[in-house]
C-alpha cells in the first residue's frame, strides 16, 4: 500500500464514558465473553477515510460495534455503510435506518449515539464536529486537519482544553505520531543525536488529487461540497489537508512551532473553472524562534517529478525520513548514527487505531493529540496565508486573524461565502493584494 496515498484511498460508551473513564460494567472479569459488553462506535463523514476508519477500528479485534452514522450525502452513507456491513456483517454493524442521519444536523445525534466517535468528514466541519463530542463527553478518533482557518484552530484548541479536564481520548490522524521509523528517530533527535536541529526541508510534491464534474441540478453549495478539495473553507488548500503531515514532522523535530512564514505560491497548471480556489503550489520559509529555518515545498504538478518526505539538519549530523519506512542519520562524515529497520513497520494507520482502542478497552486516559494537531494545522494556514497574501506573517497576527471562511448558514439552498463570476470562474488569491487575516 503506498503509505502517502493509502489514507484517502483505503476501503478494503455514552453509557460507558463518564468523566473520560470507561464505566465499571465493561471491565469486569469476562467481558469480553459478554456480547451486550462492547464499545459503540459512530462515524461521522462517511468517504473513504471515514470507511477506512471504520475497518481499521474493526481490525483492532477489540469488542466494538458500529450503531450510527452521519453525513451531508445520503448517497456516502449508503455506499460506506454497504461497504462495513459487507465486510463484518451483523454481528458488528447494528445501524438502523433510524440511526443513518442525513444532513448538516446529523452529526449530533449520531455523536449521541455513541461511546467513542469518528470524525472523518471535510475538514472544515472538523471544528464543530469535534467541539460537539467533546461537550458530549465522547472519546474521539478524528482526521487531519482540523480546521481550515484560524476561526476553527481556536475553537480546536477551546475543545481540546476541555477534552483534557474530562479526559477524554483524542488521537488525530497525523499518522506519521504512530509509524516506528518517525518515532525511533524523533526519540534520538530529541535525546541529541544530531544536536541542534538547525534546519530542514519538507516536501509533497505529486501530480493531484481528483475532480468531480459539475452536474446542472446541482446548487452551488452541494458543488463545492461535492468538490471540497478546491474550496479553502472545505479543504484549507493542498498546504493544509495534505503537506500539514510534513510540516507537522518538521514541528515534531523542532519540538515547538514556527513564528513566522514567508513565501510563495500561485496557480500555474491548475487552472481550470472546476479548481475552485486553490494554488497549485506553495513554497515557504518557516522560521523557528531560535532563529532556525525550515523549508517546505508542497505543488500539484501532473508530469512533474514527485517527492513526499523531510531531511534535517543538526550541529552534528542529519536526517531523511519518509513514510517509506526511511529513517537514516549520519554524522557529517557520513557515520551512521543510526538506520531504521525497514521490515519492521507496522502500518501506521492501523497502529494509532491499535492503540487508541486498547487504551479505551482498560479504561484509561492517555492520548491527547488535539493541541498539537491543531497547532501545526495553523502552522499549514499560516503558510497559506503567507503565500496568499505575499507578506510575513507571524504566529500570533495568524492565529488571531478575523478572516471566518465558513458559510453564514448550512443549508443547500444556501450560498458559500466565495461564488464564481459569470463565466464559472472562481476568484482566487492575488499575492500583495489579498487580505488573508
Amino acid at each position: 500500500m503506498n503509505q502517502n496515498n493509502s489514507r484517502r484511498d483505503f476501503l478494503k460508551t455514552s453509557a460507558l464514558v463518564t468523566g473520560g473513564m470507561l464505566a465499571p460494567s465493561f471491565l469486569v472479569p469476562g467481558a469480553y465473553a459478554a456480547p451486550e459488553n462492547h464499545l459503540k462506535l459512530a462515524v461521522i463523514g462517511c468517504g473513504g477515510r471515514g470507511t477506512g476508519a471504520v475497518f481499521q477500528a474493526f481490525e483492532t479485534g477489540h469488542p466494538i460495534k458500529l450503531v450510527a452514522m452521519a453525513d451531508a450525502f445520503e448517497d456516502r452513507l449508503e455506499q460506506s455503510y454497504k461497504a462495513i456491513s459487507g465486510k463484518y456483517g451483523a454481528e458488528k454493524v447494528t445501524v438502523t435506518p433510524e440511526k443513518m442521519f442525513v444532513g448538516f444536523d446529523g452529526y449530533k445525534q449520531a455523536i449521541a449515539e455513541a461511546d467513542v466517535v469518528i470524525l472523518a468528514s471535510p475538514p472544515g466541519f472538523r471544528p464543530q464536529h469535534f467541539e460537539e463530542a467533546v461537550k458530549q463527553g465522547k472519546q474521539i478518533f478524528m482526521e487531519k486537519p482540523v480546521a481550515t482557518d484560524a476561526a476553527g484552530i481556536r475553537k480546536v484548541l477551546a475543545a481540546a482544553e476541555e477534552a483534557k479536564a474530562k479526559k477524554l481520548n483524542v488521537v488525530v490522524g497525523l499518522q506519521r505520531h504512530y509509524q516506528s521509523n518517525y518515532r525511533e528517530v524523533m526519540k534520538r533527535i530529541h535525546d541529541g543525536a544530531l544536536g541542534e536541529i538547525i534546519g530542514g526541508q519538507v516536501y509533497w510534491n505529486d501530480g493531484g488529487v481528483w475532480v468531480r464534474e459539475r452536474k446542472p441540478e446541482q446548487t452551488e453549495m452541494e458543488y463545492q461540497m461535492r468538490n471540497w478539495y478546491y474550496f479553502n473553507w472545505l479543504c484549507g488548500d493542498h498546504i493544509v489537508e495534505q503537506h500539514v503531515h510534513n510540516i507537522d514532522v518538521a514541528n515534531w523535530a523542532k519540538n515547538g512551532y514556527p513564528v513566522k512564514a514567508e513565501g510563495t505560491g500561485g496557480r500555474q497548471v491548475r487552472t481550470g473553472k472546476d479548481h475552485g480556489e486553490i494554488f497549485d503550489h506553495h513554497v515557504l520559509t518557516f522560521t523557528y524562534a531560535d532563529g532556525s529555518v525550515i523549508h517546505s515545498e508542497c505543488r500539484h504538478f501532473p508530469g512533474a517529478a514527485n517527492r513526499v518526505d523531510e531531511t534535517f539538519q543538526g550541529t552534528n549530523g542529519k536526517v531523511y525520513l519518509s513514510a517509506g519506512n526511511h529513517g537514516n542519520m549520519t554524522d557529517w562524515k557520513g557515520n551512521p548514527i543510526y538506520t531504521h529497520d525497514r521490515d519492521n513497520n507496522p502500518n501506521p494507520y492501523q497502529v494509532e487505531h491499535d492503540e487508541l482502542w486498547a487504551t479505551l478497552v482498560k479504561g484509561e486516559y492517555k492520548f491527547a493529540d488535539a493541541e498539537n494537531a491543531a497547532k501545526s494545522t495553523m502552522t499549514a494556514i499560516m503558510g497559506r496565508y503567507a503565500t496568499y497574501s505575499g507578506k510575513v506573517i507571524t504566529w500570533d497576527e495568524a492565529l488571531n486573524g478575523s478572516v471566518d471562511l465558513f458559510p453564514e448558514k448550512l443549508a443547500w439552498d444556501a450560498l458559500p461565502k466565495l461564488l464564481p463570476n459569470a463565466d464559472g470562474y472562481y476568484p482566487y488569491a492575488i499575492p500583495g493584494k489579498t487580505k488573508v487575516i
